[in-house]
């Protein structure tokens, strides 16, 4: 009788723990937008980008400066994390830098 009651709170805990787990926003679903500069001459631009990694500002923050690095372009800040839903209204503001990166 005490063996079925401990597997029975063992399943318990774990069906709740499975239950209980949200995984992350898919990365296709997961956008942001930011502001990044160039030096000498100083340039400066607004873009929106799609994130393949958590959807979380302190991963988009590194995943977004490794990409702008990579031409030349240094991240300043990370404004906003957002689904599909928020593309429409930055599209026109981003510009040429509208998924670009």
């Amino acid at each position: 009788m005490k063996q079925l009651l401990i597997s029975c709170a063992l399943i318990t805990g774990l069906s709740i723990g499975m239950v209980s787990y949200a995984p992350p926003v898919a990365a296709a679903e997961c956008y942001a937008d930011y502001k990044a500069k160039q030096d000498a001459p100083l340039r400066l631009h607004y873009g929106v980008i799609q994130l393949g990694g958590a959807c979380r500002k302190p991963a988009a923050k590194a995943e977004i400066s490794g990409r702008l690095s990579a031409a030349g372009w240094t991240l300043l800040n990370v404004l906003s994390i957002f689904g599909p839903d928020g593309l429409d209204q930055r599209k026109a503001d981003a510009g040429s830098y509208f998924l670009r990166f």
